[in-house]
């Protein structure tokens, strides 16, 4: 009886203390699923996300400015070996990953790459109903950033 307690307590302290997989963290994120909206007197942009499956988010960005042609941007949120990671396929650039960092909670999320010139890193929270994003980095030594709140589209 003694060494089956001894071996339960274990077993217990163990997946306690188990980590969360890249695939577990991508569907943490399916609070980001849906469509949301940002609009101001320069630009109105669209964001879509889809729930996670298996590990993989998809998501789209489209930026509207009067006079001017239509910005959109692919991204996804996949299961990698560094962890869950945001990848940035903007229009005629090389896509771009972002590695989720670990230890936020559950309504934020912010992604990583200190290697790339602008941005450093992408932050996604929510903001009640509504969703914040942000990205940020430095450029030339100054931190530089760009925020938008989006609203739960019609």
């Amino acid at each position: 009886m003694r060494k089956s307690l001894t071996l339960s307590l274990m077993l217990a302290a163990l997946a306690g203390g188990a980590r969360a997989t890249p695939v577990d963290d991508v569907q943490t994120l399916g609070w980001l699923a849906g469509a949301w909206v940002q609009q101001d007197d320069k630009r109105t942009v669209h964001e879509v996300w889809f729930a996670p499956v298996d590990g993989v988010m998809a998501g789209l960005s489209q930026t509207l400015r009067p006079g001017r042609k239509p910005s959109i941007e692919f991204m996804t949120i996949t299961a990698e070996p560094d962890g869950a990671t945001f990848t940035a396929h903007p229009a005629d650039q090389d896509p771009t990953p972002f590695v989720l960092k670990p230890g936020l909670g559950r309504d934020e999320a912010v992604f990583e790459n200190l290697d790339h010139d602008f941005p450093q890193r992408i932050i996604y929270r929510r903001c009640g109903e509504d969703l914040c994003a942000r990205i940020e980095g430095s450029v030339k030594g100054r931190l530089q950033a760009q925020e938008w709140r989006y609203r739960p589209a019609p």
